[in-house]
């Protein structure tokens, strides 16, 4: 499998992840001024939603296998 196969995945996962942070931050940040409670109750999902994005691998084949030695 070519290295390049993995690029669009791993922009992908990279840009939802971003995003998803970027959503976090907004709410944080409404959570602050504009409504305390629930904007930290709704930040929370989404930065749980960001981890998720981030650490999630779509395609075994693109994975490092470090155990395979």
């Amino acid at each position: 499998m070519k290295v390049t196969d993995c690029v669009p995945q791993k922009i992908s996962k990279l840009m939802l992840g971003t995003i998803m942070l970027g959503a976090a931050l907004g709410l944080i940040i409404i959570g602050v001024t504009l409504l305390p409670i629930f904007g930290f109750i709704l930040a929370v999902p989404v930065v749980a939603l960001a981890i998720y994005i981030f650490r999630l691998h779509l395609n075994d084949q693109c994975e490092i296998d470090l155990s395979a030695e």
